[in-house]
């Protein structure tokens, strides 16, 4: 008889799924995932506990959608890299240009706080003082 318990998780599936619809559009697929001590990335671009990842095919090398693990080779800030990303880590998996796609939740393995390493970020401390470009409303300008 079919046990749930051997059935493997939905996620890898749903992940390959929508990164094909991304590419099949012609959008960008990004991951985003939860880091800890099971995940190799750059440690330097880890915001929070979190770093989201340009998947599309001109952003990596050998991209392999496995049922375990996520790997590639990526250029962060000109190195080479190589990443592997644990699928239970995926926290989401969206098209960069209209942010359609699907947030996975957090499992219960994933979650434990004993799981998840520190992050170290840098200090982020400034002096004191007035910020620049006055004290008006933040505006953005598109240069084409």
């Amino acid at each position: 008889m079919f046990d749930a318990k051997e059935s493997h998780s939905t996620r890898p599936y749903l992940i390959r799924g929508l990164y094909e619809w991304c590419t099949d559009n012609g959008f960008t697929p990004f991951i985003a995932v939860l880091v800890d001590d099971s995940v190799r990335v750059p440690n330097e671009f880890v915001k929070d506990g979190e770093i989201v990842l340009n998947i599309s095919f001109d952003a990596t090398s050998a991209l392999k959608l496995g049922n375990d693990y996520i790997e590639f080779k990526g250029r962060f800030g000109g190195v080479a890299r190589d990443i592997l990303v644990p699928v239970d880590r995926v926290l989401a998996i969206y098209a960069k240009e209209n942010g359609q796609g699907m947030a996975f939740p957090l499992l219960a393995s994933t979650a434990s706080p004993a799981s998840l390493a520190p992050v170290e970020q840098p200090s982020t401390t400034t002096p004191e003082g007035p910020r620049p470009g006055g004290g008006g409303r933040p505006s953005l300008t598109r240069i084409k």
